[in-house]
């Protein structure tokens, strides 16, 4: 579990996160949503350490990680994965030097170890046979796929997803929520995903936390989305089925 406790963060005199509270469970998802610009981007780089709440708590478990030096904040981050809004993957690399390169740097782990442990991590996202194909070579669906298996290569407790549905189309992104939801359940893995995709919310939504003007506006599940009397939350659910129909 994370728990949020009433943190906020400012940059200057613009105050971006407005005593924020959630928690987010073990062995579900938890995916936070808002219009760009409302500071879903700046709670996640607080909850993973990028950036330092000005007040308030972040827990891992019963762990003040707020609290923690550089050195303490090490241990828990090997326990985090993390997959980017673009992948992120090495160009350089391989699929399975890409998935490797987190157990090569946080583990001691032998070759054949490391490569045994690549195998299940791509096995597991249906990418058996891409192995040596480098990221030029891959489609968008297939690079995010391995940017979840790199993400799950270390067996993280966390995994935090940043628009992991960006720029793919309807079908990919269905696959890679279903993924992202398998594993999540499969691993009992804490995981906070941000987004603006409503068939994300309503597929894979254990609980869903809605942002606005830097505050925890709404909270529930997507069931309770689709009835909410908040406005803010409904014109943004409006919207969102307004741009998918005008895309189809």
């Amino acid at each position: 579990m994370i728990e949020i406790r009433n943190i906020s963060k400012s940059f200057g005199q613009k105050q971006v996160l407005k005593n924020i509270s959630f928690a987010a469970e073990q062995g579900k998802t938890t995916l936070v949503i808002g219009e760009s610009g409302h500071g879903k981007t700046v709670l996640m780089k607080c909850i993973v350490g990028l950036e330092e709440v000005d007040q308030g708590a972040i827990f891992y478990d019963t762990r003040n990680f707020s609290e923690m030096n550089t050195k303490q904040r090490k241990g828990i981050r090997k326990e985090m994965g993390m997959l980017f809004q673009g992948a992120a993957l090495f160009d350089s690399l391989s699929a399975e030097e890409n998935v490797a390169f987190p157990l090569s740097m946080f583990t001691d782990m032998s070759e054949e170890e490391k490569a045994e442990r690549v195998n299940f991590c791509l096995k597991k996202v249906n990418l058996e046979n891409a192995n040596k194909l480098f990221p030029s070579e891959l489609s968008g669906g297939m690079k995010k796929r391995v940017g979840i298996a790199r993400a799950i290569a270390l067996s993280p407790k966390y995994l935090f997803c940043d628009e992991p549905n960006s720029g793919l189309d309807p079908i990919t992104s269905l696959v890679i929520d279903d993924l992202i939801k398998e594993i999540t359940q499969e691993l009992n893995i804490t995981t906070i995903v941000n987004t603006h995709d409503m068939n994300s919310v309503m597929g894979i939504g254990d609980k869903v936390i809605f942002i606005y003007k830097g505050q925890k506006w709404w909270e529930g599940n997507s069931k309770d989305i689709l009835h909410t009397d908040n406005k803010e939350v409904s014109a943004f659910v409006g919207t969102a089925k307004v741009l998918k129909e005008l895309r189809k």
